[in-house]
């Protein structure tokens, strides 16, 4: 069986994407599901997007006890804006002047996808998820993200059920800024943690 790519060029379809149509059909063939609730799940899936995640930063940012929690326990953080995260353990982790954090999955591409969205291509490369683990201010510094000598860089490594999501650094100049105007300074990037928070003059 084949598949169309962007190009319209046909080309075979991959062990795992054989593997996932072959258990798909089956399920269907069995009457465990329906084509109908996999294609929902599916659309479901392919409109999260990073603006859960940011929504949780910018209250965070301006309501210490949410922080708190938010640091504390970040599934429950999740869940107190109607966010269930199911059977994984959210940690969330805060960059600062002197520590900036940034996410890996080092086996495959373990990612908080019901906070922000599918992950980038990069998340999943090998070159990032091997990369970043041993070079990391190289890494970042290829995103444009150069940070001073003295800031520490901690890389977390997320697992089958734990996920991370980095609280980034409030940007200067923002405190007369709302929610929904601080929100929009998060990017999915910010909370990988590839990237700073924007500046509020970029918007």
């Amino acid at each position: 069986m084949d598949n169309d790519n962007d190009l319209g060029v046909y080309q075979p379809l991959t062990y795992f994407q054989l593997m996932e149509v072959s258990l798909r059909e089956l399920l269907v063939e069995k009457g465990i599901v329906h084509h109908a609730e996999i294609n929902h799940a599916m659309d479901e899936m392919l409109a999260r997007t990073p603006e859960r995640g940011a929504q949780m930063v910018a209250r965070a940012w301006l309501d210490p006890q949410y922080k708190q929690r938010l640091l504390q326990d970040g599934s429950a953080a999740a869940e107190a804006l109607g966010f269930a995260v199911p059977g994984l353990k959210l940690i969330v982790v805060e960059n600062t002047e002197k520590i900036h954090n940034v996410i890996v999955c080092t086996l495959c591409s373990c990612y908080p996808r019901i906070l922000l969205g599918l992950p980038p291509e990069w998340y999943k490369s090998r070159d990032y998820r091997s990369r970043v683990v041993r070079e990391p201010r190289a890494v970042l510094a290829e995103f444009g993200t150069v940070l001073p000598n003295d800031v520490q860089i901690r890389v977390h490594d997320s697992t089958a059920d734990m996920r991370y999501m980095v609280l980034p650094l409030r940007p200067a100049n923002t405190t007369k800024l709302n929610e929904a105007q601080l929100a929009a300074l998060v990017t999915r990037d910010s909370l990988i943690g590839v990237k700073l928070a924007l500046n509020h003059t970029a918007q």
